[in-house]
């Protein structure tokens, strides 16, 4: 598998990342241990977490998927040196998690300790801010109306975000954390950190991953190209929207054990009526060109102009084997303008 540089950073990471917050909830450790032994078997080297997963979140599931994967390194000696391992602090708002306060300096140090014990590993090589303090336009914000930008404090915040900075400094000087990232951020919250660690000589953010996919294109191309221009990797999480593009919720389904059928923290958002109509159109082209629809979807996003490595997760092996397939798949000119023009019909589903 391609590996491609991470931004500005040293690192090269494959151009699939394996995603793993199903991991303690949805799937067992014995099932995590198996995608991992089969991610790295087939050339991945890059492996994300959280500290807040198992996914959906909760007190009793808090850590769980950093613990199975520092077990993974404990049963895998000499294994964890060729892998590139993110992790990333939780937000506010969370109750269980620093009684929901904000990301501070002083939490982030606090935070990597505790990923670092449960990860039985003494670095973790992108460390990453879940989302920041401030409201932004994620998780199907991005309506008008839905948040209110003049309710920000711009002063607070870049005070805020410079505390974090010297926090993640300090966590690289001591050898804690090799590189910093963002997730779930906006243009100006990445502009504002890269200006801010350029003006006091601090740690530059290397990525953001975000959520992007045939049904969630709002990135483009004002975000993706702020990142392409900065050399801030750009790595999309649920490319296939959380299973809705394998197709398995057409007509009304809702598999047992599936996300859909669990209490989403920000609630099934990509539920809507438009998204139905657009993923039917999406799974005729699919099968007009012999693919599955989680074929089309994912090999769409991983060549995507921009895309550093896209973000996957399975809760088994045969989907995993499935969405590893698409990064073969060659999307032909007649099928990218047929997506093309069924995003031009269903540009924001939901």
């Amino acid at each position: 598998m391609k590996k491609i540089k991470l931004g500005s950073s040293d690192l090269s990471v494959t151009e699939v990342c394996l995603g793993s917050m199903t991991w303690g909830l949805q799937n067992t450790q014995e099932q995590a241990f198996e995608q991992l032994d089969y991610a790295v078997d087939v050339g991945i080297n890059f492996i994300d977490t959280a500290e807040m997963y198992s996914v959906p979140p909760s007190k009793e599931k808090f850590g769980a998927t950093e613990k199975i994967i520092g077990n993974w390194f404990e049963a895998n000696p000499g294994k964890r040196e060729n892998l590139v391992l993110a992790s990333k602090i939780a937000g506010n708002g969370v109750p269980w998690v620093r009684d929901g306060g904000a990301i501070t300096g002083a939490s982030v140090k606090a935070a990597i300790d505790g990923s670092l014990q449960r990860l039985k590993t003494d670095y973790i090589d992108l460390y990453q801010l879940h989302w920041p303090n401030r409201v932004t336009p994620h998780f199907s914000r991005h309506w008008p109306g839905h948040i209110n930008p003049l309710e920000t404090d711009a002063a607070a915040e870049e005070a805020g975000m410079l505390d974090i900075l010297n926090a993640l400094n300090d966590a690289m000087q001591d050898g804690k954390i090799r590189h910093c990232g963002l997730s779930d951020d906006t243009p100006w919250g990445i502009s504002k950190y890269l200006q801010l660690a350029k003006d006091h000589g601090l740690p530059k953010m290397v990525s953001v991953q975000n959520e992007f996919s045939l049904l969630h294109l709002k990135d483009w191309p004002y975000l993706i190209e702020n990142c392409i221009l900065n050399g801030v990797a750009y790595l999309p999480w649920s490319p296939i929207a959380g299973g809705a593009l394998s197709g398995k919720y057409a007509n009304g389904a809702k598999p047992e054990g599936c996300r859909w059928t669990m209490l989403q923290r920000n609630g099934i958002f990509r539920d809507t009526a438009h998204s139905h109509q657009a993923i039917a159109a999406y799974q005729a082209i699919a099968d007009k060109h012999g693919l599955s629809l989680v074929q089309l979807s994912l090999a769409w996003v991983f060549q995507f102009t921009g895309v550093t490595s896209t973000i996957i997760g399975a809760t088994s092996m045969a989907q995993l084997k499935e969405d590893l397939s698409a990064y073969d798949v060659a999307l032909s000119d007649e099928i990218l303008q047929e997506v093309g023009a069924v995003i031009k019909q269903y540009p924001q589903p939901f």
